[in-house]
């Protein structure tokens, strides 16, 4: 038996005003619309009442863990899929590059910006900004890590929730905030310099989701299965390192809406020869969700459907399973995560009478609402 998961981050939607239906339902997704008409269908609850609204807990909730049980914070997890170490007191924080203008937060990414110059501003931020405890790591684009011996218990707004609200307002509190704070008030002057040759839209960093290491059992420990995940972002690397499963990169693979589709796809077909599990993850439709732009969003969705769920589909035999899904909801109208049970499909030799997927269709699907760590079992049992 084999089994592949394809998740469609943040493709979860509500219906598009003056349309009346969601992206997924506008969109053209004759594969998934195959999974579902040919499999069974139902809701998932990826995010647990009460815990963070993020990919973090939605994907370690798909790949068979309780998040309630496990899950520390994010920066831990994208820690581990840059290969940095933590030790002691270690505390590890998402680290974003954003941008502030007129007091506000006005974009999460500094305008996606470049990962060489990115690179070059989180090691200024590295030189003049870290030591006592504090240390810079740049990943891709706006997204770093910050790694510091404080912090572990302060309260910090996800970033791309905070877009258009009062920077004051949204700024760190509870135990550590005081450093934190002081941190991003620094890195403006730091970034400013280097913005003189640079030219980016960067003003500040912005640090969240600060923990502790996750500590899992390995996936072949809880399910007896080999496998591997494919993703261009470091949360998900950092899942599977945690997971013991293999991680494959992408060429071309880049976390955003110009991603290498077909690439995914056809690693996903690749690592089925020699793995018993494949996550293949595409990042596009949430990064679309975030800049509220239904039509790249939409776009981004068939893209998905055609050149990842279409080309493993065609690859598949009898004894593969497959199943397909967002890992939550980023709406277009708000620009920010929220924890509606998610639509699935599964393909394994059971059929129900759903007739294509979406969030309405597959409600009516025979499994019912499940707790999105059930889904594993569900698909292998």
């Amino acid at each position: 038996m084999k089994c592949v998961v394809m998740v469609g981050d943040g493709m979860g939607d509500y219906p598009i005003e003056g349309v009346g239906r969601t992206a997924i339902e506008e969109a053209h997704t004759p594969n998934m619309d195959y999974i579902a008409r040919r499999g069974v269908c139902g809701l998932a609850r990826t995010l647990p009442e009460g815990m963070p609204k993020g990919s973090d807990v939605a994907n370690l909730s798909i790949l068979g863990y309780d998040p309630r049980r496990y899950y520390t914070a994010r920066g831990p997890i994208e820690a581990a899929g840059m290969g940095i170490p933590l030790e002691g007191r270690d505390v590890a924080f998402r680290c974003n590059l954003i941008t502030v203008a007129d007091g506000r937060v006005a974009d999460y990414s500094a305008g996606h910006i470049d990962t060489e110059k990115a690179r070059a501003i989180i090691e200024a931020l590295d030189e003049e900004l870290g030591g006592e405890g504090i240390r810079f790591h740049a990943g891709l684009s706006y997204r770093h890590i910050m790694v510091c011996d404080f912090g572990d218990g302060a309260v910090c707004t996800p970033p791309h929730d905070a877009v258009g609200e009062p920077l004051k307002s949204v700024l760190p509190r509870g135990r550590g905030s005081r450093r934190l704070r002081r941190l991003i008030a620094d890195s403006e002057d730091v970034i400013a310099r280097c913005n003189e040759h640079l030219h980016t839209n960067a003003t500040h960093i912005w640090p969240w989701s600060g923990g502790r290491p996750l500590t899992i059992p390995s996936f072949t420990e809880r399910f007896g299965l080999s496998g591997a995940v494919i993703s261009a972002v470091d949360l998900l690397k950092g899942l599977a390192r945690c997971a013991n499963l293999d991680f494959i990169e992408v060429e071309g693979a880049t976390g955003n809406i110009d991603t290498n589709y077909l690439g995914k796809g056809k690693a996903a077909v690749e690592a089925l020869d020699d793995h018993d599990f494949v996550l293949v993850h595409v990042e596009a439709p949430d990064e679309a969700g975030h800049m509220r732009d239904i039509e790249e969003k939409i776009r981004a969705i068939e893209e998905f459907d055609e050149k990842v769920v279409g080309t493993v589909l065609d690859s598949m035999d009898e004894h593969t399973r497959a199943l397909v899904m967002p890992d939550h909801y980023t709406p277009y109208t708000l620009g920010v995560h929220t924890d509606e049970p998610v639509p699935f499909a599964l393909l394994k030799g059971e059929q129900d009478d759903v007739q294509a997927y979406g969030e309405r269709e597959c409600a009516r699907g025979s499994l019912g609402t499940v707790m999105g760590y059930e889904l594993m079992g569900i698909l292998m049992g």
